[in-house]
């Protein structure tokens, strides 16, 4: 079993690796309880991002936090198919393959509704998965969501197709190889996610060099890159009609290089202006904030999560 060395408080929160089984894959999971106190309010079920080592251990320290503050929600945390502790076949991966992953998550392990928490570009997955199953949704938090204007544009299938098969080589291999080194990892996480390159730590780095050592894992990173998660949302966005909290960091930048140049405010308003229920907040951090301005975060989305419980 792959698991980075975690903060005590952590492990006694979460229960051991889980499994489920869907459409003949095997999938991992954990529960995350209070330690001293009976579970309360609406379940939360976190969505992790895609890349190069990460899984559902991005979410430990949000863990450790939402705990140490006092909060009762059980949190679910799986590991999305190719990632993690669960299976990793060798396919192209969208976002409504991990909704329907999840769907069937919600309806024979959780079995009552949550709120979800989507990072970056991982927010198409909670957008289906509202369509998919929309009574098991209370709200959705989106962190650090993608520019609008690559949320609402369409990626070329060809371009698709194109990239696909290009990381679906020994050149694909080579470069996961090297995207898995020490040093690529820094550099890209002190020149994309970080907004301090002093916050790039040692558990951030050890945790992502343990999940990297699974070569399976990069076919969900070739998805990724290859797009397979972009299409226009706005028309699903605009019939979300669950309550939606859009948190940014105040740094927040565009990882796609397509994307325009602009402000979180701009950003936060666009989302908000096709939400039917939306709202926004900015703290500090730039675009992994659950990891990087873990308490912040928590203080951030605390008054919705009470809201909705």
């Amino acid at each position: 079993m792959r698991s980075p060395i975690l903060n005590n408080s952590s492990v006694l929160t979460a229960s051991p690796t889980q499994f489920y089984t869907w459409q003949n894959y095997r999938c991992a999971y954990e529960v995350h309880q209070p330690i001293n106190s009976d579970p309360q309010g609406t379940p939360l079920l976190l969505i992790h991002p895609i890349g190069v080592g990460l899984s559902r251990q991005f979410w430990q320290r949000f863990c450790r936090e939402w705990y140490h503050t006092n909060h009762s929600n059980i949190i679910y945390n799986p590991d999305l198919l190719g990632c993690g502790e669960s299976d990793t076949p060798r396919k192209a991966y969208h976002p409504i393959d991990w909704a329907e992953q999840l769907q069937y998550f919600l309806q024979t392990v959780v079995k009552k509704p949550v709120i979800l928490i989507a990072q970056g570009a991982l927010s198409p997955v909670a957008i289906e998965l509202v369509k998919l199953a929309p009574n098991l949704i209370t709200g959705l938090i989106l962190s650090g969501p993608t520019a609008w204007n690559v949320t609402t544009k369409n990626s070329a299938k060809w371009r698709q197709k194109l990239l696909w098969n290009i990381f679906d080589s020994p050149i694909g291999n080579a470069f996961f190889r090297y995207a898995r080194t020490r040093k690529f990892l820094i550099s890209f996480s002190q020149e994309r996610l970080f907004a301090s390159s002093e916050n790039v730590d040692e558990e951030w780095l050890n945790t992502l060099l343990a999940d990297a050592k699974n070569m399976g894992g990069r076919y969900a990173v070739f998805s990724f890159l290859a797009r397979f998660w972009q299409r226009d949302y706005s028309s699903d966005i605009a019939a979300i009609a669950q309550p939606t909290l859009v948190i940014l960091g105040n740094t927040a930048s565009a990882i796609s290089k397509e994307s325009k140049t602009e402000t979180p405010d701009e950003r936060i308003a666009d989302y908000l202006a096709c939400l039917p229920q939306g709202r926004g907040i900015k703290i500090q951090g730039r675009n992994v904030l659950p990891y990087e301005s873990t308490v912040d975060f928590v203080a951030a989305i605390s008054p919705f999560v009470s809201e909705l419980s």
